[in-house]
């Protein structure tokens, strides 16, 4: 397959995904060929909201939706085009995904194939259901990919690099198994957003969806906030109040409640709406239905505290920053995770 016919056929992809929730265009229509392939991951929907108590409906069709609006020909010429691939190094890529939010492997999946080479895929037990029938429906419109594409639960076998992702525990894991291949290794990563008090009432309600959106679990969501000196959080609160429906999920309420009691066991000055702890706290990862504060002095010195975490951050949002309120969960397909260039990576191996 030439690289012109390997993005046409992601771009079928797109299509499809779009036939599920509201983005669809009139010209986009379920023919009988990819029927059975809607049907089937229409179940598997059900399936994974079943194995998985942090999956919704509304959550996995938000992940196809961003995915089919990635999967055009103007995001993928323009992500393919700094690339030369050799045809003829043709290699064997194990990717170990992770399972936290909906589809969280997909843009390794794909950059492994669209970059010419053949794709090992294991799993998280967490997220199993989806991308098998999306794998399929590949195969169906292009019979080629069907010996570059294979599923495995067992230990990794014959393969030429790896892509893991996971937690720093796992990577040091990780790195001990995988030594001696060519290898992408992801750790913990955490987003922040930066605050001036000068927001307006819709930035902080878009800021709500960088929080909230597949319950705060994916490393793109903002897990802290950065404030100035006195910052008022009631604009913040107001803004947010929208999500209060998380309190529908029982998972969700039972960390909030659990949480909330730790903090005031422990004395912990906090503040909260009924569903949202903020905590003071110089760390990065606030657990779920929590979000860590901290105040900064002046913009100087705000700049020197994110450069020495840098390692730490996935996405830095605000007004003056690369990712605008509301947009880290639409990351473009040249938005690489740890900010690690996969292509570049598979370019040369």
């Amino acid at each position: 397959m030439t690289i012109e016919e390997r993005k046409s056929y992601f771009v079928e992809v797109g299509k499809f995904l779009s036939l599920f929730g509201d983005n669809s265009s009139d010209s986009i229509k379920i023919t009988p060929q990819n029927e059975r392939f809607f049907n089937e991951l229409n179940d598997k929907i059900d399936q994974a909201i079943h194995y998985n108590g942090w999956f919704t409906r509304e959550n996995v069709i938000f992940s196809l939706q961003q995915w089919s609006k990635a999967l055009t020909p103007n995001n993928l010429e323009t992500w393919l085009k700094p690339y030369t691939f050799n045809q003829e190094k043709q290699k064997t890529v194990a990717i170990v995904m992770a399972g936290n939010i909906p589809l969280v492997g997909f843009h390794d999946f794909i950059s492994v194939l669209i970059s010419g080479h053949n794709v090992l895929v294991k799993q998280s037990s967490n997220d199993k259901q989806l991308l098998p029938v999306i794998a399929s429906f590949l195969i169906d419109i292009a019979p080629e990919f069907k010996n570059r594409i294979k599923f495995t639960e067992d230990k990794l076998g014959s393969f030429d690099a790896v892509i893991a992702t996971g937690s720093d525990n796992t990577a040091r894991y990780f790195e001990y198994y995988f030594k001696g291949k060519p290898s992408i290794i992801r750790k913990n990563r955490n987003s922040v957003a930066i605050l001036t008090g000068k927001e307006s009432t819709t930035e902080l309600e878009a800021l709500g969806e960088d929080i909230f959106r597949y319950f705060g679990l994916g490393c793109r969501n903002v897990s802290k906030l950065y404030v100035p000196e006195n910052y008022n959080f009631d604009d913040f609160f107001k803004a947010i109040y929208s999500w209060k429906n998380l309190l529908n999920s029982a998972k969700y309420t039972n960390n909030y409640d659990y949480n909330k009691a730790v903090y005031l066991m422990s004395e912990f000055k906090l503040l909260e709406n009924g569903f949202l702890i903020l905590k003071e706290d110089e760390g990065f990862g606030s657990p779920i239905a929590t979000l860590f504060y901290e105040k900064y002095q002046n913009e100087a010195q705000l700049q020197k505290t994110l450069k020495e975490h840098q390692d730490k951050l996935q996405c830095v949002v605000g007004n003056e920053t690369e990712v605008g309120f509301g947009q880290t969960q639409h990351p473009r397909l040249w938005e690489y995770a740890d900010g690690v260039d996969t292509l570049q990576f598979l370019e040369k191996i």
